[in-house]
């Protein structure tokens, strides 16, 4: 296992990247026979939330029997992204890149891809095209809408008031996905069910998240659910009111002894392992992966003391449901405008829900 603390950054500034390029000009021959993952995290590894997800899968990677993995955290969405992945691949011989920030993609990781085409490039997000990007960059993305599904359902049958309280960064499709997801798991055991939204405008907002969470608490919400980048003020907020919550992202149940109920998390290991053992067999490896609970890329956090019985119960239905291919999306569904903006039955994958832009009627909030 190889792990570096130093800022690869810093190497490159004060020239030493360079004489290591001199030496070993390609990342694959140094690494020749084994994998070198390097990932790349735009935060902390310990933010109980989209970094940590990433974290704890590359920690599982790291048990695999000829794969090492380099980590940096804390690498913003600039230059110092390229600096980053090149002094991986150049110093410590990655021969598979990893970014696992939205805005890592273009037009730092599409030109890294150009620059070096022995090196896999692997972003998170579903932006890569065969048309337009190298052919060895590529996308992962997993649905975690399923396991906010699952959130909604056991939240539903956990809350006195039938009032959930939803914190959410910007309304982009995915966020709306994961707020719509919540209402329809809530409204599938409980039909008075409904979500109360407050966006914060940005994916880390400490102070507004806490001032969102606490108004939701005022407005009658007796469950707390989020999609934020860390929801660790959100949990602990909610959990300081004696109320109880739904996690986000990666498990935030030691924060919430009393409260917290169940968590819809990534399973990121399930891609990084596939990749690892396609690389190392000497496969191509697939250019765009995705998936959701049939095929191992989500889960739900195990059940907290907030889950009622009759939760759990439902809740695990709800899983093996969903392995199953049960549909969440069943029209007809009309936004909280009255529009119809759902007629008949959506597969859990169909584009059409990629680009989703609306709030269901039962969502007390507005995207404008």
């Amino acid at each position: 296992m190889l792990k570096t603390d130093l800022s690869r950054r810093s190497l490159l500034k004060a020239g030493a990247a360079g004489l290591a390029a001199a030496a070993l000009p390609a990342g694959l021959a140094r690494a020749q026979g084994s994998v070198v993952i390097g990932a790349v995290y735009v935060g902390p590894r310990a933010d109980f939330g989209w970094n940590q997800a990433h974290a704890v899968a590359m920690d599982i990677i790291k048990g695999v029997s000829g794969v090492s993995v380099i980590e940096e955290e804390n690498v913003p969405e600039t230059d110092a992204v390229a600096q980053t992945m090149e002094s991986m691949i150049n110093l410590d011989g990655a021969n598979v890149i990893l970014g696992t920030s939205f805005g890592y993609f273009d037009p730092f990781m599409v030109d890294l891809a150009a620059k070096y085409p022995d090196v896999q490039f692997r972003h998170a997000a579903p932006l890569w095209s065969a048309d337009t990007h190298p052919a060895n960059l590529g996308s992962y993305f997993c649905y975690l809408n399923q396991a906010h599904f699952v959130n909604g359902v056991a939240a539903g049958l956990s809350s006195a008031s039938g009032k959930i309280g939803f914190v959410a960064a910007k309304p982009i499709p995915s966020v709306l996905s994961n707020i719509n997801s919540v209402l329809l798991g809530a409204r599938s055991v409980n039909p008075n069910a409904t979500v109360q939204l407050i966006f914060t405008g940005d994916w880390s907002m400490p102070v507004r998240e806490a001032e969102a969470a606490n108004a939701l608490v005022d407005a009658g919400c007796d469950v707390i659910t989020c999609h934020v980048d860390g929801p660790k003020v959100v949990i602990e907020t909610a959990e300081g009111r004696g109320v109880k919550s739904c996690g986000h992202n990666a498990s935030q149940a030691e924060l919430a002894p009393s409260g917290f109920i169940t968590g819809a998390e990534y399973k990121w290991e399930t891609i990084y392992r596939l990749y690892a053992d396609a690389f190392a067999a000497g496969e191509p490896l697939p250019n765009v992966v995705v998936g959701g609970y049939h095929n191992d890329m989500v889960r739900n956090t195990p059940f907290g003391a907030g889950a009622t019985p009759e939760a759990i119960a439902a809740a695990e239905a709800a899983i093996e449901a969903l392995k199953a291919g049960k549909p969440i999306y069943v029209g007809p569904l009309s936004d909280n405008e009255g529009n119809l903006v759902i007629e008949g039955e959506k597969d859990n994958y169909d584009p059409e829900l990629d680009g989703m832009n609306y709030l269901l009627e039962g969502v007390v909030g507005s995207i404008t």
